[in-house]
């Protein structure tokens, strides 16, 4: 939720802005049922159940990397319920990336799970969080400390593991195809996990998008990086579809 701090702060004097962690993120943690998979299905479904208890019918819904997945796989299994879509540097296409997180390299391996569940150290937060940054300068002792903290609530780590080793059945791809709604992607030029090239593919499949590439954004979390420059290509979004609801 913290990720989108800057878009929330620069879009609530004109809309209603809600952010969550979802199960296995931040203060949300783990799914309280241990047999519930985080899959992007069941994570779809997580979304529309706060959106029925927020009494909110029809939205905007805007995802980064996994994020991103559960935004377009909520909207091609709940059309009913999504009006816009806002996908940052989004999973959705098989890519190979030139650099993955320490954190989430330790997280995949189930030998490591009794370690990483008792200890972590902030100096692999650190490290996973400068990687996703394409301007360290950004990345501070603040920024770090909060990330690191989130770590530590109450299964959350074993929530990572499971995240990462529980993959979707990527049929569900097709669905990228079956989108009809106005979609906005964004991208970072320097990301390093997913490559830029998938943006084109996403801009390629769903019929009615648009597509804004950062050069000097990346290496995976732009939204965050520069909420500001990132933001205003958004409102520039939500205005010009502000007809479809």
């Amino acid at each position: 939720m913290h990720t989108w701090e800057g878009w929330t702060k620069a879009l609530s004097d004109q809309y209603c802005v809600v952010s969550m962690d979802l199960p296995g993120f931040g203060l949300t943690g783990p799914y309280v049922d241990e047999s519930t998979q985080y899959s992007s299905e069941n994570y779809a479904a997580f979304v529309i159940e706060v959106l029925n208890h927020l009494k909110l019918d029809r939205v905007t819904l805007a995802g980064n990397s996994l994020g991103g997945k559960v935004a377009w796989r909520t909207a091609a299994l709940y059309p009913e319920r999504v009006n816009r879509l806002i996908l940052v540097d989004s999973v959705g296409y098989p890519a190979t990336p030139k650099h993955i997180p320490i954190g989430f390299k330790l997280a995949k391996y189930p030998a490591m799970s009794p370690i990483l569940n008792r200890i972590l150290p902030r100096s692999v937060v650190e490290k996973s969080v400068l990687s996703v940054y394409a301007d360290n300068s950004k990345v501070n002792d603040a920024l770090v400390d909060r990330y690191y903290e989130l770590t530590l609530r109450k299964g959350n780590r074993q929530a990572l593991s499971r995240r990462l080793n529980e993959t979707d059945d990527d049929s569900d791809q097709a669905q990228i195809k079956q989108l009809d709604i106005p979609t906005l992607i964004l991208w970072g030029a320097k990301d390093d996990l997913i490559p830029v090239e998938n943006a084109a593919l996403f801009h390629r499949d769903i019929r009615d998008s648009q597509l804004k590439i950062f050069d000097n954004l990346g290496r995976h979390v732009p939204h965050e990086e520069d909420p500001l420059a990132t933001v205003d290509v958004v409102k520039q979004f939500l205005i010009s579809e502000s007809g479809n609801g």
